[in-house]
């Protein structure tokens, strides 16, 4: 039985957030890359087509950029802009990695063995907290569930982040006709393609017997998460976790085995791999899906007093509103917490004090 070894992931967000960037940096970095945007991307384009020889009439096939990424790494830009039609025949690559043709009188079936970086925007073009996953994805279960690692990456302010930030991009401005410095620990480009080659080539990890028993145990236990979930909110989870995510953390355990050159992959690569697939997947699956429709309402709900009771610039106690919205007026504490949460999130309130004040700072 064929097993797919490579990593798909997926980064959603808001704009600005530099994921083209990383997937540029990506294409640079790997032994094999090919970028693409999904705009500009055709089925025909992504997995193969047919042409015919102007000289001898005949047809022949020509690969896309699956094929053509082949033991690579495919990098899709604005993957949200693509028809559906044209995602529906990656499908095959991203689970089988083979793209089968029957045109024209010729049948076969291509390698396209290689890992997708798609890139994407939310439907509303930045992440909205008050809505679950699913109203904010616009993508079928179906390319969800083939996606190891979903990213959500959401542009949150912050005043030492945003002066960074801007400290680089003008640095860049500014010595853009210089020769790059050096930075310390960094790792050449040439040196880290030859190390990844080597890596894929010469490293065959297994599972050890006591990662084989976390895993499962680990794997059982966020089904049971996801099913808990689903009966609170009393809808399906946008973003299924099925036996495919089982393989997606087999898959990330033995990439960091292969990382660090060991013929065995132990507990502590599963115990990272359960993180990064925690910090990814599971956080997507969980952003606004957690909560039922009657708590969200509840929020909402908060929301709207709070932005009418509290004047910009008045310091209140979380504990103040606690008792107030819920022993008095009967929320419950997951709406409080939610609205607060939001609220934060859109610069109207800051917490202080370790959470334990809120300042109203905006509208």
């Amino acid at each position: 039985m064929k097993l797919r070894g490579d990593i798909n992931v997926l980064l959603l967000g808001d704009p600005g957030t530099a994921k083209s960037q990383l997937l540029k940096f990506v294409e640079k970095v790997s032994p094999i890359a090919i970028y693409t945007s999904g705009k500009g991307s055709s089925a025909a384009g992504l997995t193969a087509s047919v042409q015919r020889d102007a000289q001898s009439r005949e047809f022949y096939l020509e690969g896309g950029a699956m094929v053509l990424g082949d033991g690579g790494v495919v990098c899709i830009d604005e993957f949200d802009k693509m028809r559906d039609e044209d995602r529906v025949a990656i499908h095959e690559a991203m689970e089988q990695q083979t793209i089968s043709i029957a045109k024209a009188g010729i049948t076969t079936i291509l390698n396209a063995r290689t890992s997708v970086l798609a890139a994407a925007n939310p439907i509303f073009g930045r992440y909205d907290d008050m809505k679950s996953a699913g109203d904010n994805i616009d993508f079928q279960t179906t390319i969800l569930s083939r996606f190891d690692m979903i990213f959500i990456v959401k542009d949150e302010h912050d005043t030492e982040k945003d002066r960074t930030m801007a400290r680089h991009v003008i640095g860049i401005h500014m010595n853009r006709d210089r020769e790059p410095r050096d930075v310390a620990g960094e790792i050449p480009i040439d040196k880290m393609k030859r190390y990844i080659t080597y890596c894929k080539t010469r490293c065959a990890p297994t599972l050890s017997q006591e990662a084989a028993e976390r895993l499962s145990s680990h794997f059982v236990s966020i089904r049971k998460q996801v099913h808990k979930s689903e009966l609170d909110s009393n809808e399906r989870s946008s973003i299924p976790i099925t036996v495919r995510q089982l393989e997606a953390i087999i898959r990330i355990t033995e990439s960091l085995a292969k990382l660090t050159l060991s013929s065995v992959a132990t507990e502590a690569h599963v115990e990272e791999a359960i993180r990064l697939f925690m910090a990814s997947t599971m956080n997507a699956v969980s952003q606004g899906s957690t909560l039922s429709e009657d708590v969200l309402k509840q929020a909402g709900k908060i929301e709207d007093e709070l932005r009418k009771r509290l004047p910009i610039g008045w310091t209140t106690s979380v504990a103040t509103l606690r008792k107030e919205m819920v022993t008095r007026r009967e929320y419950t504490v997951a709406a409080l917490d939610r609205a607060l949460q939001v609220m934060s999130r859109r610069e109207a309130i800051q917490f202080k004090n370790q959470g334990a004040q809120i300042v109203r700072i905006g509208v």
